[in-house]
This record gives structure tokens, C-alpha cells and sequence, in this order.
């Protein structure tokens, strides 16, 4: 086990999980309109909170436990990185004619207004190891952060010191606990453990709050592994024959799901905020507004018709806020209307192609007619299912995927069918048109051609009529 500088190949694969993770690590940062006088920005850090063991309330917890099934190939390694703020408490002093310094509530200047503030600092334990080395009790990876105090003079538009900045930070410490087991059955799976554990000294007392705890506290903590040799399995969708492994895989404040690039499973993020697999940030946000739940385009035009008071106000009150304000301000018109909708499901299916038969033989032909397109034919094609051919009359066992369902479709978990058709649509996928066995209008839903459809991985193929 090495304490991780990452080898380029991994840090190459864990930067394309950390655009989505930077967004968990920062969701509810500060929010619109990213003052520290609005209300909701008087109560923060409210995902992935660790707090010290000493600290006790409802809806808080010292340590998060992510399991996750991994199928690794022989000598591959697991790297691992556990990324929370360190909050950081930021006070305001007032420069006297005396030269001492004077705590206040606020320094106002002509082009921001500075207020006393938390601030979040990023903080990385990472590290590799074989995956061999996580067996039985696996390893234990103690961290610590030390206190630290900086001060930041702070200058006003005609650089004369008006008064400073002054940051502290309290000396937190956890522990990273990692383990795998190989899971019995025909399959090399193995499930993996790793669990982050705040275990701070600090010493509660019977007046200390939420707000005193935050300063010993882990925030927004998450969790990125990488395999570089054999995947994961997806733990929101796994395929069949995982269901009871993944079922059993307890997951205590935080949910791994697959990320990276859809097609890829050897990334992992465990977050705090559910999320499904291969989470992607949206391709025209123009950058990261910080803001729960954000929608883009609402919260640009709020923020650029903030008054310049408000705007003063924001730019003072966090480095984030003030680029929030500058994005806002400066964005082009033309990145504005990107924002105004985008609809993910459509894709073009038009386009240059080569001339078919049914071009020749029909003047103007629509660019695709099934009826004319002998390659197709429903009552004729099949599909293999269980390495068995299913057609129009094979018999089969419906089990509804649960990503893929609505609820009438999951009563019909563990029925018999009959099908009666299988359908190739234009994107390559297959459909298979089914009536239920048992299903007294069966024959009317076959003469008005109204089937239930199903995919091939949610049907089983029975013995044939």
C-alpha cells in the first residue's frame, strides 16, 4: 500500500469523475443570492457531514460506509480518494488609527462589503493499494489536519490597508477503513468496504452547537475509486444473477454509483446525494452556480438582476460568489439561450444513407418504411434469449426491469406470455410484442394490435407451444 501520488493513467480516469464530484463537494456551497445576510445561508454544510464522535444530534453521524461489488482482474490495484471541506472560520477586523485591529460584523469598501464567514478549504486523502492487501481485515489509513491561522490584509480601491482578514482553522482527524471479500458463487466478485470515520478529539461541552461542531467536522464527503484492471458492478442496476449480492451490500449515508463515461465501469462515486450511474454535468452550464438543485438559466438572469448594493454585498461575502456574479454579469447572450432548454432524448435519425430497394421501386419513399423494408418482418424474426430463438408463439416469463418499469409493468413480474411479434426500431433495439397467457381479452388486444412490450433482458425464454 503507497500513499497515492497517482500514476498518470489514474489521475487521467479520476479527472473525468471529478467534474460531477466537485459538484457534490460544493452543492449548497452558498446560495442564490450568495449573500451571507440571506436566511438560507445562515444555516449551511447540509450533505456528507461527518462530525466528531463528541457531538450528538438528530440527522448527524461521525462516519459514512459505502459497500460496492468489483470484479478485478489478477495483480489490479484500487485507488482511492476521500475528498471533504474543512471549514474554515473567517472573521473581519476593522484597522484602528491606533494601528491594533478591532473585530466588526462587516468591513464595507466601495466595490464589496465584507462580512464574517465560513469557508470551505478542499481536502484529498488518497491513496493505491493491490487489491490482493484488502483481504480479511483489509487496512486501516488514519489522516489528520492540522489547526492553522492565516491573515489577509485587506486594501481598498486606492490601496490604502483598511483592515484584514483573519482565517482559522481547527485540527480535525479521521480514519479510512478499506476491506474486500470474495463473495461465494460461481462468479469472482468481490465486495468491497471502505468506510470514513471523523474520530476528532474535541471536547463538545454542554453549550456547543451545530455551528462549533462544523469547525471539527468532515463536509461533504465522498468517496472515488478506480480499478485499472476489471470493473464494478452497477449497484442501481446490477444484472440478474447480482440482485442478492447487491441487496445485501449495506450503504450507510452515502450510495456508489458507476461514473465516468457511459459504457465504462471502472470509476466509482460514492456521494451523499443520490445520484444514478454516470452522473455528467449538463454540456452548455456555462459554470458552477453552487446552488441546490440548481436550474441555470433562472438562477443567471436572478443573479445579473441583482442590485449593485446586493452585487456588493455577494462579492464580499465568497470568493465562489463574487466568479458567480462575474459569470452572471458577463455572459454572452448566446451562451444565455443555450440554456433555455435542452431536450436529451431525441437524436437524429435522418441523414445521408445508402439507397435502398424500396427507393428505387417507390418514387419519393419516406427515408424508411417497414412495410417495404424486407429485412424486417415481425411475425418471422426472433431474438435469442437465454441462448434460445424467441419469435411470434414462443412462450416466455416476464421479469420487468426496475429502471426500465412503471408500476403496471412490475405486477406482471413472474407471468407467463405469449409473444407475438418481435420489432427492430431504427436505433438497432429490439422489442418483443407480447399478450398474457392468462388474459381473457387476449384476442381482442391481438385483432386492435395493442401488445405489451418487453426488452430481451426482461423476458425468459419457456419451453416453446
Amino acid at each position: 500500500m503507497t500513499t497515492a501520488v497517482f500514476t498518470s493513467d489514474t489521475e487521467a480516469r479520476l479527472a473525468v469523475a471529478r467534474q460531477v464530484a466537485d459538484a457534490v463537494l460544493f452543492e449548497g456551497y452558498v446560495l442564490y443570492p450568495y449573500r451571507a445576510s440571506a436566511a438560507k445561508n445562515r444555516f449551511r454544510w447540509q450533505f456528507g457531514v461527518l462530525v466528531p464522535p463528541s457531538w450528538s444530534a438528530a440527522g448527524e453521524h461521525s462516519q459514512q460506509h459505502t459497500a460496492c461489488l468489483m470484479e478485478p482482474r489478477p495483480g489490479a490495484e484500487l485507488a482511492l480518494e476521500v475528498r471533504f471541506l474543512h471549514v474554515q472560520r473567517r472573521t473581519v477586523e476593522e484597522l484602528r488609527a491606533d494601528g491594533s485591529h478591532a473585530p466588526v460584523p462587516e468591513l464595507r469598501l466601495a466595490d464589496r462589503v465584507l462580512p464574517t464567514w465560513d469557508e470551505g478549504v478542499e481536502e484529498r486523502v488518497t491513496l493505491t493499494v493491490p487489491v490482493g492487501a484488502l483481504d480479511g481485515e483489509g487496512i486501516t489509513v488514519p489522516f489528520t489536519r492540522p489547526a492553522a491561522e492565516e491573515t489577509e490584509d485587506v486594501t481598498d480601491a486606492e490601496g490604502r490597508v483598511r483592515g484584514r482578514l483573519v482565517r482559522r482553522r481547527e485540527a480535525i482527524s479521521g480514519v479510512l477503513r478499506i476491506s474486500a471479500a470474495e463473495l461465494d458463487g460461481p462468479y469472482r466478485v468481490r465486495r468491497l468496504s471502505v468506510t470514513v470515520e471523523n474520530d476528532s478529539c474535541w471536547n463538545a461541552g454542554p453549550d456547543a452547537d451545530r455551528h462549533a461542531a462544523l469547525a471539527h467536522s468532515l463536509v461533504a464527503t465522498h468517496t472515488l475509486l478506480r480499478l485499472d484492471a476489471g470493473s464494478f458492478l452497477s449497484m442501481t442496476d446490477p444484472p440478474e444473477w447480482a440482485r442478492s449480492a447487491v441487496a445485501a451490500c449495506d450503504n450507510r449515508h452515502t450510495w456508489p454509483v458507476l461514473a465516468g463515461e457511459p459504457g465504462h465501469a471502472d470509476l466509482v462515486l460514492s456521494s451523499p446525494i443520490i445520484l444514478d450511474d454516470h452522473p455528467a454535468i449538463a454540456p452548455e452550464s456555462p459554470g458552477a452556480l453552487y446552488d441546490a438543485t440548481e436550474i441555470d438559466e433562472i438562477l443567471a438572469l436572478r443573479t445579473a438582476a441583482l442590485t449593485d448594493e446586493e452585487k456588493r454585498e455577494a462579492r464580499g461575502t465568497d470568493a465562489r460568489a463574487a466568479a458567480v456574479i462575474d459569470l452572471a454579469d458577463t455572459m454572452p447572450q448566446e451562451v444565455l439561450e443555450r440554456l433555455h432548454g435542452a431536450v436529451r432524448s431525441l437524436r437524429e435519425v435522418t441523414g445521408p444513407r445508402e439507397p435502398s430497394g424500396a427507393d428505387l421501386l417507390v418514387p419519393d419513399a419516406p427515408w424508411w418504411d417497414p412495410a417495404g423494408d424486407p429485412s424486417v418482418d415481425p411475425a418471422r424474426d426472433h431474438v435469442l434469449v437465454d441462448g434460445r430463438a424467441v419469435r411470434a408463439g414462443s412462450r416466455v416469463l416476464l421479469c420487468p426491469r426496475l429502471r426500465r418499469s412503471d408500476a403496471q409493468d412490475l405486477f406482471l413480474d413472474g407471468r407467463n406470455a405469449l409473444v407475438e411479434a418481435v420489432l427492430h426500431d431504427v436505433d438497432g433495439g429490439v422489442h418483443i410484442a407480447v399478450t398474457l397467457e392468462d388474459d381473457p381479452g387476449a384476442d381482442i388486444r391481438r385483432e386492435q394490435g395493442r401488445f405489451l412490450y418487453f426488452q430481451p433482458d426482461e423476458v425468459r425464454a419457456l419451453e416453446d407451444v
